[in-house]
Formats: C-alpha cells, sequence, structure tokens
C-alpha cells in the first residue's frame, strides 16, 4: 500500500519561498474514474439512457474494453463501491487488468447508503443492528483495499441525515459515525480513510456534510483509533483519516472551491479530490468539468499546486447525454488545459499582487484576463506590477 504523502502539504512558505516552489513544483495530473458512471443509471425522472449489461461479468468487461484505451489519455486509475462493483470473487480481474493495463484500483469505497438496512443511517445509525451491518461492511471495505493496494478507502455518509431536526440528538449520531469508523480502521489497521462530505441530498441534511466538519470528523476519528500500527503512524505526523473533496459537493453547499481546498491541506488531511462543474447551491448535477465556473477550476489548481498536492484528480460525473469515452477524455482535458494556464502564469506578479494588494489594484485582475484571451487579442497595456 502507498505511504502517506500528505504532510507536506501543512508547510508554510514566506513570500520568496513560494514563488520560488510554484515556479518549480507541477502538479503531476494522474487521472483516476469511478466505474459507477461508465452505464449511468437514470434517475427519479427519467429512465436510464444508457443500456447497462444485465450480466455483472459482462458489465465489467465493457468497463475495462472502456477505459483500457483512455489510458493514452492519462487514466491511470479505477474507483469501486464494495459489494457491488468490486468484491472478493472480482477483484482478480481488476488486479489482472492493472497488470496488462497500468490502470489500477486505487480506492475500494464500502457501499454504505443504497441498501434498504441503512433507511435510518449506516454508520450513525440509532438501530444498532443495522449500525453493526455498516461496520461489517466497512471493515470488509478495508481490508479488500488491504489486500488491492490501494491508496485508501473513501466513506461518504450520504445516508447518515436526516430531514427533521426537532429532538435529534446530533452528538449522539456523530459520536456514534466516528466510533464505528474507528472500530473499522483498527479491525484493519494501516488503511487511510478519506470522508467525502456532502450537505444534503439524498438525506435533508448529511452530517459531516461541509469541508470544515469532514477535517472535524478526521480529528475525532483519529484521537478514538487505539490499535498500534495506526498510533505509530499517528505519532509520525501523517494523517489517517482525511478528506476527499467533491468539486459539486463543495459549490451545493456554497464554499469557495479554492478556500475549501487551502482548508484540508492545512491540516495535511487532503487525500484525494473529486472532479466535476456545478451550479452554486443547487441539486448534485455532476457536470464535465470546467462546463460551468471554469475560474473556479483554475484558481483551485492553483491552491493545490502552491501547497504541494500529490495525489489523483478523480473524476466524478454523470455522462447521461454523451458518451462516457467523450465525457471523460473532455474533463481530463479541460484539467490540462486549466493546469497549463496556470503554469504559464507569472508566479512572482501574482504573489506580489496578492501580498502587496494595496499597490497593485486591479492587477491581478488584469493578469487573468490576459491569461485567458485568445492569441491576438487587441488589449489594453498590461499595468505595471510592483513588488
Amino acid at each position: 500500500m502507498p505511504a502517506p504523502r500528505t504532510r507536506q502539504q501543512c508547510k508554510r512558505k514566506s513570500p520568496d519561498a513560494l514563488v520560488k516552489h510554484l515556479k518549480t513544483f507541477n502538479l503531476e495530473l494522474k487521472f483516476s474514474a469511478g466505474v459507477w458512471f461508465f452505464f449511468p443509471g437514470g434517475g427519479r425522472f427519467h429512465d436510464a439512457y444508457i443500456r447497462r449489461p444485465a450480466e455483472r461479468d459482462e458489465w465489467l468487461k465493457r468497463v475495462f474494453d472502456i477505459a483500457a484505451p483512455l489510458r493514452e489519455h492519462g487514466l491511470v486509475g479505477l474507483e469501486a463501491h464494495y459489494p457491488n462493483e468490486v468484491d472478493e470473487e472480482n477483484l482478480r480481474r481488476y488486479l489482472r487488468f492493472a497488470r496488462d493495463t497500468g490502470i489500477r484500483l486505487i480506492t475500494i469505497v464500502p457501499n454504505l447508503f443504497f441498501p434498504k438496512e441503512f433507511e435510518w443511517g449506516a454508520l450513525s445509525s440509532p438501530i444498532e443492528k443495522a449500525r453493526r451491518l455498516a461496520i461489517e461492511r466497512l471493515k470488509a471495505t478495508l481490508e479488500l483495499n488491504r489486500k488491492a493496494r490501494t491508496d485508501f478507502s473513501i466513506v461518504w455518509p450520504g445516508i447518515d441525515g436526516y430531514e427533521n431536526p426537532f429532538g435529534t440528538d446530533f452528538i449522539a449520531a456523530r459520536d456514534r459515525f466516528c466510533e464505528g469508523l474507528a472500530e473499522g480502521m483498527d479491525a484493519v489497521p494501516g488503511v487511510r480513510v478519506a470522508e467525502e462530505p456532502k450537505p444534503y441530498e439524498p438525506r435533508g441534511k448529511i452530517i459531516y456534510g461541509t469541508t470544515a466538519e469532514g477535517i472535524l470528523m478526521g480529528q475525532k476519528t483519529e484521537s478514538l483509533l487505539r490499535g498500534r500500527v495506526n498510533r505509530s503512524i499517528l505519532r509520525k505526523g501523517e494523517s489517517l483519516v482525511g478528506v476527499n473533496p467533491e468539486v459539486g459537493h463543495v459549490l451545493m453547499g456554497c464554499e469557495d472551491l479554492p478556500y475549501a481546498f487551502s482548508l484540508i491541506m492545512e491540516y495535511g488531511k487532503l487525500f484525494h479530490t473529486h472532479w466535476n462543474s456545478q451550479p452554486l447551491g443547487n441539486y448534485d448535477q455532476d457536470q464535465n468539468v470546467g462546463v460551468i465556473s471554469p475560474e473556479q477550476t483554475e484558481a483551485a489548481l492553483y491552491v493545490l499546486k502552491m501547497h504541494g498536492y500529490t495525489g489523483y484528480f478523480g473524476i466524478d460525473i454523470n455522462p447521461e447525454r454523451m458518451p462516457v469515452e467523450r465525457a471523460l477524455i473532455n474533463c481530463m482535458d479541460a484539467l490540462k488545459a486549466a493546469n497549463d494556464r496556470i503554469n504559464k502564469l507569472d508566479h512572482e506578479k501574482i504573489i506580489a499582487c496578492t501580498t502587496k494588494p494595496d499597490r497593485n489594484r486591479g492587477a491581478l485582475e488584469a493578469m487573468l484576463i490576459r491569461a485567458r484571451a485568445p492569441v491576438g487579442s487587441k488589449l489594453s497595456p498590461m499595468p505595471r506590477v510592483k513588488r
């Protein structure tokens, strides 16, 4: 299992050191994709537009057939849920596919939200039978992550929440969630977990649904870990429970994307990122990267560059009306283009504008206008940046 590499995110830099870092550090655009959206399943208001193979073996073969040619575009990782997309029986097929193509399984996610047993929550459920089922599924998933030598497991508390807040013991619910997560992690030590916050949907309100709440959840769960291996990792200053922000989820909560990313990195807990685009505060749309608010994509990438992010760029979309191959290529191209734009910026001038704003009024905006303008655009002279 790959060693954790998030401690460097916490490192503070002087303006001069930050400029030097920006000039020498480039993001490595390692792309992963969730197998769950290769055949979108429709929704509440319309049927599926793409037929999913009825047999799971045939479905997995089709997933591999789609994914393999995308290696040349930068796809190097797959993500899957346990037990419906990957389990003890078909894991060997994922491992064989990785050997043949170089596209490896980077995370296995416990499905703790879909089964009817989790109607009133999973790890946070007040119904002990359901909660025990969730904990045992978590343990099985972490064990499969260990066998597959993935980078981490993602836990999404999508069904852990409420609609009517009256009389709910929220503290008890959060205790149950973190204690259950810690129990599972101590049973399978050394496997990192990234929580994926989402403010609402499918529940009216999901617990640990915002960026700050995800960080608090990670700290609380780490304080509950008792296993020797896990405590040893924590003593070395590495995180075991981090955050996997999903662009759409962050914007559903009306958060600012680069600010949210930076907050996670301040605590060394940015294990992974999920990319798409989303109208602010709207329902979860999972549109292709850069379709909406491309400037948020650029600003978020620049924050990742500033603080030395070395993880994957997971694509998490819902391509209902175009082939998944084209959707994935478009998303990877959008991130590549945005990354090229931020790399070509004059980093010394950028930092001068943000650290000496009183001397450079409007200059940063002028720089970004020019960075996004087509070649040959007739613009006014660029104002001088005062360092």
